[in-house]
């Protein structure tokens, strides 16, 4: 796994032996970010259950000017810990190691523009963090929340009774996943 692109393209990046976390591969990261580019710079951006951290990595590379990593695995914490030093953006990376759902109450940014998160695929967390992330300042009519998931994750919940307030604003779809691009309803990107 490396950067693709930005200021530190091309760096290898260590992953974690075993099945804890599935990297997204190299030519998803970029069809991903080319999709991403336009709201990436400048960007306050939390890539949730990180994994490597690659996505966040790659977000500070092409101009983030602040990534949360959040993680809960040890080895996988450390993984981050390393790859962030090791592509030189430590004081622009908040490593939190924890579960996602207690992270979102600690994150302290004005506005989160864009949350990416690759929960455990068949796990639900897809649901539990969009209802937590519902009442958060952070979250705002310009928020772009990507969820990588598996092919057959049904997001027919944001349309159902419960109404969390979010729309799919497009999906992106591969071979043994999808992205899923989701906005809060009212924005107009």
């Amino acid at each position: 796994m490396r950067v693709i692109a930005g200021t530190a393209k091309s760096l290898r990046l260590k992953t974690i032996e075993g099945l804890a976390t599935r990297p997204t591969t190299d030519r998803i990261k970029e069809t991903l970010f080319n999709m991403l580019q336009p709201y990436v710079a400048d960007s306050a951006f939390l890539d949730l259950f990180s994994g490597s951290g690659g996505i966040g990595i790659e977000a500070l590379s092409r101009g983030a000017k602040k990534v949360y990593f959040v993680e809960n695995d040890k080895e996988a914490f450390a993984c981050i810990s390393q790859n962030v030093k090791h592509t030189g953006f430590d004081k622009k990376a908040v490593l939190l190691r924890q579960d996602v759902l207690s992270a979102l109450s600690v994150i302290s940014e004005k506005e989160a523009d864009i949350i990416f998160m690759d929960p455990p695929y068949a796990s639900g967390y897809e649901k539990e963090v969009l209802r937590a992330l519902v009442d958060k300042p952070y979250l705002t009519e310009n928020t772009l929340i990507v969820v990588e998931a598996a092919l057959e994750t049904d997001f027919s919940f944001l349309d159902g009774p419960e109404n969390l307030g979010y729309k799919i604003w497009k999906t992106k779809k591969y071979k043994t996943n999808k992205h899923v691009f989701i906005i809060k309803e009212g924005n107009t990107k």
